[in-house]
């Protein structure tokens, strides 16, 4: 009752992480209030040890014990820390501890006396004390054991500190220091006296400075804030200066406990509060104040009118708080010491690392970085599920699309609490926290339903909260989207990438076109947005295409697993997002901007707060924040045995024989998916994302995934290997078009025909973009507007990379770079029509040198890559382990993330068995290359021509000869999908003049995988630019690049 009565009050408004969910932690997490047993209430569990380390005095002339300063050096565990205190600290502490002992005794002596009345029959209902207010700064709850007697601390330990004997300077220091350790001896040799608040506060010690995963003991001191909610409390001490005769101060103004960290400044209630009321995330700061004279501080003195206040400001990303001391030397000691830690390694969080990123490297040292790679729905979706299943205290979800009713496992029937919701209320009524955080999307120009997600998901539990981000009207962004794609459990395991959890990403490498009757995917789930996008996804399960008429579009992509630093980096960044969403929709409520459809006003203060109690638990931690620094040496093993891959003991395989037993052996969990789970790598691993003020609230913008891109591509030595949504980007000198992927391909092709060296660029996107609408229609302008932009960079006009190449290299250019897309085939249903459908390639991945993978959400165009537009996060992979491989003929030591990731990917496309993998071992040879990846494009490519004359292909170069197409095929065949994928009946063809028909399933028997030629002169004598008679010819072009 008092946590809802506190939350519906205005109390903590900000999320903090936590990286391992402990139930002996979470027990020390509740409330400190009266009645609490004492071991809930200790920050140590075991006698710390406090050494003397110097004696001083400000003047030696002056022989005033009173202001000698003791440099004090306390160990408790593997945490050390030194304070600077005046034996007058010491003189307050024993008063403040005898005014504890005498108020324990008062309370030992009422409870005698009530049980005496009580064992007389009289006392039953009459309360001694009712005190229902919270416990001031010097109070405690009162302890109801044996005695008080052991917890007092003598005052002739006290004396000889406040009067040390008379001598010479050195011998009164000598004595001093001795009294000093004699006294802290007292204390510290009393576990109850240590865990006192008067003595936690000498120590300057709290809930959160002694967990390792917080990082380091830094400064904790209590400070005065004004920008907090009130709190309730029942003392006058919330001055901000030490004068009581000015009316200086104001309930504005309250005092709160600060704790000093590397990764971030955290506000407490007081020191036995682990419920942060509020968290400032250090940041990536700027690099010059403007005058020239170095990076701007994290934190800055600040002068005040009045002299007798003493204030400096914390100020990162476009967050400013203002906090007052009571010096201006305690003012002095705050600054240096935020400064310092937002630039202590290793993170240094307020500098920039490598690609400009906010996280640094991790995984150079054995600290437990790994990845995971997953191909295709199926398999991420079942990882992610498991992970769900097994989480113990909180999941966040972040993501541009999500589908409550998404079933994470197949057939559905037979797994029907696989489905999103009905995981997370299981999860929920366990009492683990979830915090969703949704694209709000411009409804007029996409149809995915934010509001509706974000009311189911609310209806699911009280432990769901949801918030949807940015509101365009007060924002004023209208053309970029929150576009990462996260799932972050307990702090140990991330999944990111392309998948978001929404209808139409399961898949498996069949790439299946039909399912009919529904087994794999039900109602709007059997999806396909060239033919049709649904105007409401409320109807969930009621089916928006007709199966028997239209294949569904089969989906492509690419997700990975994260464990160690990496994963409480990406866990870091959307606690980042949270709080700035968070913040940003308290800022809208009180500026009066108004909610669409009345959703967001009428649940925002149920969201208002990272954590409520659960039903199933009296009590859970409203704010832990684990995860902001590194945990050292706590590698999480227990996911191991679910994620893992299956080892055969006592066996020793050739590097070829590897590839083809342990990668795509039996896999725990995914045993059915052979190839489609990679094993779990211990790797060196960097977090890089796309970010700005108007996506995180970050002071500067962030685009080191571009960063990342061009550099990997300037020093890949013998191959780029590429899978990507889109590809638009520009050459140098290029002003439209900002991104330099383009520039960085281009030189480092130069550079490999200039030195005579084989160098290979192979990328495959899709055949079409995912927009509805015929590519003749009047609506389908959006699709041509991004056919442009990509044959733009690709093969059309000056700015292309192909043209450019060409007028130097010649033919020669095909040997460096070529393009390609995927398509699949199938009947729609048992012995119904022919139908063959582009595989839509989601996948953002990027392979160097089968050593490095560039995974994340982030697309090939300035939307992604700019930072200042949409938000992408990603993930740097750089291979540790290292396997046998050949590279150009020649061995080569490969990574086994990297390798292990192409084989997969590679067999897919080209519909390799298990036993032909050896064929593609090495990338750029001809062998392989040519003679295996190429040609079986071209083969494909043609059957697919032959069969269906489906469209894109390089035969139809105008809109006229696609109209007339179209009207050919609907005429012959009654009817077609939008881009010709329904095959005759027979297929016709003339031998010795003679008419032959095949049935088209024979024909088709030819093709091998999904692997097909990008077709590079389809309506290449269109310009594909928007008409002014098109909307879209008035939309900035911005928004398709």
């Amino acid at each position: 009752m008092a946590a809802e009565q506190l939350m519906s009050g205005g109390g903590q408004r900000y999320y903090q992480m936590q990286s391992e969910p402990l139930p002996s932690m979470m027990s020390s997490f509740f409330s400190f209030a009266q009645g609490v047993a004492p071991e809930s209430t200790r920050i140590f569990d075991e006698l710390p040890k406090a050494t003397i380390v110097s004696v001083s005095r400000p003047d030696a002339a002056d022989i005033s014990p009173m202001l000698l300063s003791y440099t004090i050096e306390f160990q408790y565990k593997q945490f050390k820390w030194r304070l600077l205190k005046k034996a007058s600290h010491v003189f307050y502490l024993h008063f403040a501890l005898k005014k504890r002992l005498f108020i324990e005794e008062i309370h030992e002596k009422q409870e005698q006396v009530k049980e005496w009345l009580q064992n007389l029959g009289i006392g039953d209902h009459a309360p001694v004390v009712q005190d229902d207010d919270e416990p001031d700064d010097d109070a405690v709850p009162l302890h109801n054991d044996d005695s008080v007697k052991n917890r007092d601390v003598p005052s002739s330990a006290a004396l000889p500190v406040i009067r040390p004997a008379l001598g010479r300077q050195s011998s009164m220091s000598d004595r001093a220091k001795v009294a000093m350790q004699e006294y802290l001896n007292h204390f510290l040799g009393n576990l109850d006296i240590v865990n006192s608040r008067e003595v936690c506060k000498f120590l300057e010690v709290s809930k959160l400075s002694f967990s390792p995963e917080y990082g380091p003991k830094l400064k904790e001191e209590y400070v005065m804030v004004k920008h907090l909610p009130k709190i309730a409390k029942n003392d006058d001490s919330d001055r901000c200066c030490a004068c009581p005769w000015f009316n200086c101060c104001n309930d504005n103004w309250q005092k709160v406990w600060a704790v000093l960290k590397p990764g971030f400044l955290a506000l407490l209630e007081d020191p036995f509060d682990a419920k942060p009321l509020d968290i400032i995330v250090f940041d990536v700061l700027p690099a010059s104040d403007g005058n020239g004279e170095g990076r701007v501080s994290l934190a800055a003195e600040v002068k005040e009118r009045n002299p007798l206040r003493h204030a400096f400001k914390v100020t990162c990303g476009i967050r400013s708080i203002r906090l007052r001391t009571k010096s201006s030397a305690k003012v002095k000691d705050w600054v240096a010491a935020i400064n310092d830690a937002g630039l202590r390694p290793p993170e240094g969080w307020c500098h920039p690392h490598r690609f400009g990123s906010f996280a640094p490297p991790r995984g150079l040292t054995e600290d437990g970085s790994q990845a995971q790679w997953f191909i295709d729905g199926r398999a991420a979706f079942d990882a992610i599920a498991s992970s769900i299943e097994d989480a113990k205290s909180e999941i966040f979800i972040c993501g541009w699309w999500l589908c409550p009713e998404l079933y994470l496992r197949r057939p559905f029937r037979e797994h029907a609490s696989s489905r999103l919701d009905a995981l997370l209320e299981a999860k929920a009524k366990e009492g683990v926290q979830i915090y969703i955080l949704l694209y709000k999307e411009l409804a007029l120009a996409l149809k995915i339903n934010s509001v509706y997600s974000k009311r189911k998901l609310l209806s699911i539990h009280e432990n769901v909260r949801v918030l949807r981000y940015p509101d365009h009207f007060s924002t004023g962004v209208y053309l970029w989207s929150h576009h990462e794609k996260l799932v972050i459990v307990d702090y140990q395991i991330c999944f990111i990438g392309g998948l978001d959890l929404c209808f139409g990403r399961y898949d498996t490498f069949e790439h299946k076109v039909g399912d009919n009757p529904p087994s794999l995917w039900p109602g709007k789930d059997y999806y396909n947005p060239r033919e049709s996008e649904p105007n409401s996804w409320e109807d969930a399960m009621k089916d928006e295409l007709d199966r028997g008429k239209y294949p569904r579009m089969p989906w492509h992509d690419v997700h990975c697993a994260l464990w160690g630093p990496p994963c409480r980096d990406v866990a870091r960044h959307f606690v980042q997002r949270w709080n700035y969403a968070k913040e940003a929709e308290e800022l809208d409520s009180c500026s009066g901007f108004s909610k669409s459809n009345g959703l967001d006003s009428g649940v925002s203060k149920s969201v208002s707060f990272a954590f409520r109690k659960s039903k199933t638990e009296a009590a859970v931690a409203d704010t832990p924040m684990k995860g902001f620094v590194d945990d050292l040496g706590s590698l999480d093993l227990h996911m191991e045995k679910s994620l893992d891959v299956k080892k055969k003991p006592g066996s020793k395989l050739s590097d070829r024989e590897w590839w083809e037993t342990q990668e795509r052996g039996d896999q725990v969990c995914f045993s059915d998916e052979a190839g489609q789970v990679g094993p779990r790598t211990s790797c060196q691993c960097q977090i890089i994302r796309s970010v700005s003020q108007w996506s995180a609230g970050t002071s500067q913008i962030e685009e080191s995934i571009h960063c990342a891109y061009c550099s990997l591509i300037e020093k890949a030595e013998h191959f780029v290997y590429i899978e990507n949504q889109f590809f638009i980007s520009g050459l140098s000198g290029d002003e439209t078009i900002r991104n330099r992927v383009l520039e960085a391909l281009y030189r480092r092709i130069m550079r490999a025909y200039n030195d005579k060296k084989c160098f290979r660029v192979i990328i495959v996107i899709p055949l079409l973009p995912a927009f509805q609408g015929g590519l003749d229609d009047a609506g389908a302008a959006s699709v041509r507007a991004i056919m442009h932009w990509q044959y733009r960079t690709i093969c059309r006009g000056q700015n292309s990379i192909l043209h450019n190449l060409y007028d130097i290299l010649g033919p020669k250019t095909h040997d460096y770079i070529s393009f390609y897309g995927l398509r699949s085939y199938g009947k729609l249903y048992d012995g119904g029509p022919v139908a063959t459908s582009p595989v839509y390639v989601h996948s953002k991945v990027m392979i160097i040198d089968d050593s490095a993978a560039l995974i994340g959400s982030a697309n090939i165009n300035d939307r992604s890559l700019l930072g200042s537009r949409d938000s992408e996060i990603g993930v740097l992979i750089e291979d540790k382990e290292l396997v046998d491989s050949w590279m150009g003929g020649n061995p080569w030591k490969a990574g086994k993330f990297a390798l292990s990731l192409r084989l997969s990917l590679w067999s897919e496309h080209l519909g390799l068995r298990k036993g032909e993998i050896n064929q593609i071992l090495d990338p750029i040879s001809d062998s392989s290359y040519k003679d295996i990846w190429v040609a079986t494009a071209k083969m494909n490519t043609a059957v697919y021509q032959d069969v269906f004359s489906c469209v894109p292909n390089d035969l139809i170069h105008s809109r006229l000869v696609l109209r007339q197409s179209i009207a050919f095929w609907k005429e012959r065949l009654g009817h077609t999908t939008i881009d010709l994928g329904i095959a005759p009946e027979k297929l016709e063809s003339y031998h010795n003049g003679d008419i032959k028909q095949t049935d088209p399933m024979d024909r088709l028997k030819s093709v091998r995988g999904h692997l097909v030629s990008f077709p590079l002169d389809f309506m290449c004598k269109e310009d594909l630019r928007p008409f002014f008679n098109e909307s879209e010819y008035y939309a900035s072009p911005q928004v398709f690049h």
